[in-house]
């Protein structure tokens, strides 16, 4: 562990290209540690700590697929959530995240409190639950984080604080042993069953992996990975994502009809999940299907599923043979089936809301045949995705201000660096 005056800045230093890509500012970077370090000594009298990073991600290709046992194309990305973190020599949890109460929870109580979903506690109730499950002796420990993860942007906030803390618990007590994939599951476990939010797993993988992977989950004990080394910018694009600051009321109904109509039609087929179905049945059964289902949006949903799940095995090969050109078609080719068949670019509960069509029209303006724009994320009321030239770039990232506000166009990076432990 490192106290505030012995932390290794060197080390810090040689990590921070894989972490935040090569487009950051070495002094902010110094500067966000430092801050975290003293903020720990004030809350909890301890100058003796390790600190940990764990980023958000972003979707790159397969909307809505995961929960259906489909492909996805994900990206780790540079903006993450930082902690500072020392041991406790009790069983007690203490986590504060920036601008939020301290949390508390007492681990030598595993159970399920159902008071307690939807909350912090939970998900570190939760995550213990899965080291004890597991067989992983574990302890306290005090934490603070700071994070840069954008909330309400899709690029799975809550999903890089449930990593972080089985991080956290993986490097003290054990020797940093887990995968970033067993440490996904075990975090998607603790969010599924404790915290009450029925999610796939592409989220925590996307934050714990690092890189750009293509993910099949056809099996999901042990999902298929496969990494590509790329960077868009040494391809002249820079990859923008746009907050349009749309309705963020309750939109449970409208995210949780997505994977229900996709299973729907394969309830016709007797199968639990729409992967289990073949694309050439569901064609050749359409008619069937609307007659017993009585729902063109399920039938116009699957064809989503099925052409944006064999896309992703598209644009993994795109991007290993270095052909962006065709990469950067499958990914409007992706937002366009998005919008039409998948229909989450706007809520039908408040259709007089269409922020993200407006952002799409927009970037499709200006882009003017160039780069490529794409829904992102779960959609509705969210962002979307734009790889922009870089002679276009603050072209484009005024407009999106413009229309939405300071700030809305965030330019984010590729982290090559998983989930990990920083320096002790």
């Amino acid at each position: 562990m490192a106290t505030i005056t012995q932390i290794n800045q060197g080390l810090l230093h040689d990590q921070y290209e894989a972490l935040y890509g090569k487009r950051y500012d070495t002094e902010a970077m110094d500067q966000r540690m430092v801050h975290l370090l003293l903020e720990h000594e004030r809350l909890f009298g301890e100058n003796d700590v390790s600190l940990f990073s764990t980023a958000g991600r972003s979707e790159l290709g397969g909307n809505h697929t995961d929960h259906n046992l489909g492909c996805v194309l994900a990206a780790t990305i540079n903006l993450d959530t930082i902690a500072a973190a020392s041991k406790r020599e009790d069983s007690l949890v203490r986590l504060s995240s920036e601008g939020f109460p301290t949390v508390e929870v007492d681990i030598t109580d595993l159970s399920i409190h159902p008071e307690e979903k939807n909350t912090t506690v939970a998900l570190v109730r939760g995550i213990a639950g899965e080291f004890k499950k597991n067989n992983i002796p574990i302890s306290g420990w005090n934490a603070n984080t700071t994070s840069r993860v954008l909330k309400g942007s899709g690029l799975s906030s809550s999903a890089a604080i449930e990593v972080l803390c089985c991080t956290i618990f993986n490097h003290f007590f054990n020797q940093d042993k887990l995968s970033p994939v067993k440490m996904a599951q075990m975090s998607q476990y603790a969010e599924n069953t404790y915290f009450g939010k029925p999610s796939g797993l592409l989220d925590q993988l996307g934050c714990a992996y690092g890189g750009i992977i293509g993910i099949d989950f056809k099996d999901t004990a042990e999902p298929r990975i496969s990494p590509v080394d790329v960077n868009f910018q040494e391809y002249g694009y820079d990859l923008v994502i746009v907050d349009t600051h749309g309705n963020h009321a309750d939109l449970t109904g409208e995210y949780a009809a997505v994977p229900s109509e996709m299973r729907q039609v394969a309830t016709f087929f007797g199968k639990k999940q729409l992967r289990e179905v073949a694309y050439p049945q569901f064609i050749e059964n359409i008619p069937a299907i609307r007659k017993e289902l009585q729902n063109d949006r399920a039938v116009l949903r699957a064809f989503h599923f099925f052409q944006d799940t064999q896309r992703v095995g598209l644009m993994l090969k795109a991007l290993a043979d270095k052909d962006i050109d065709s990469y950067l078609k499958l990914v409007n080719e992706s937002g366009e089936s998005s919008f039409c068949f998948l229909q989450n670019a706007y809520a039908i509960s408040d259709a007089k809301e269409q922020a993200v069509p407006l952002a799409l029209a927009l970037s499709k303006g200006i882009l003017n045949g160039r780069g490529a724009c794409r829904v992102h994320g779960g959609g509705f009321g969210g962002t979307i995705q734009a790889y922009v030239p870089h002679d276009m770039l603050d072209k484009y990232r005024k407009a999106m201000d413009g229309m939405f506000s300071k700030g809305s166009a965030t330019l984010i990076a590729i982290r090559t660096r998983s989930t990990c432990a920083l320096c002790d």
